[in-house]
């Protein structure tokens, strides 16, 4: 809308309203290009100064607990000031679980770092579904049938945790073979708090 005021043959400020769908003020659409315009600035000032620097401490943090409770990668990067490469490197660096990123490749199973590697897990463990893309919760481990020797793996009963409008944290309950499921645990050294993800 910016590009069409300042062409050569410009649209009207009325028409302008109209793409923003506000009502013809020409003081509050000079308002909403002078914000839209200083925050921009701001981003590249910003990110200028961020340039060539190293993660804080807080950044990776910030970037793993943010990534493990839903967020993308680009979305991340925004409110870091950070580019999404950037970002990227440094869930792959820590061994966070990777998530695809459109929602029709999340209908299969994921490949899990080395670090979240393991057999076997204890109730009330947060670990990462690989199947669901998201955290879970172990409840318990299943034994109707002898998985160990049906697919070489334990199998564990699972709640799926989602993300809700709410303050409540909603979910699902489910159930995982243990090769479909990462630990978390090597995120702890970083200050995540494996229960408020």
């Amino acid at each position: 809308m910016i590009a069409l005021l300042s062409t050569e043959k410009p649209i009207t400020k009325k028409d302008a309203c109209g793409i923003l769908n506000i009502s013809y003020n020409t003081t509050r659409l000079n308002n909403i290009i002078q914000e839209f315009e200083d925050r921009e600035s701001f981003r590249a000032t910003r990110k200028a100064q961020l340039k060539g620097k190293r993660a804080t401490k807080e950044e990776i943090k910030d970037s793993i607990q943010s990534y493990l409770r839903g967020e993308s990668v680009s979305e991340i990067a925004q409110g870091l000031y950070r580019s999404s490469g950037f970002i990227k490197g440094i869930l792959d660096r820590v061994g966070v679980p990777t998530r695809p990123a459109a929602v029709e490749d999340r209908k299969g199973y994921a490949f899990l770092p080395d670090k979240c590697i393991s057999e076997e897990f204890s109730p009330g463990e947060t670990v990462w579904s690989a199947f669901y893309h998201a955290p879970a919760l172990v409840q318990k481990e299943v034994h109707e049938i002898d998985y160990i020797k049906k697919y070489s793996s334990k199998c564990y009963s699972i709640y799926v945790w989602e993300n809700t409008e709410g303050l409540v944290r909603g979910g699902y309950y489910g159930a995982s073979l243990a090769y479909d499921l990462g630990k978390l645990t090597h995120l702890e050294e970083y200050g995540i708090d494996l229960e408020k993800i």
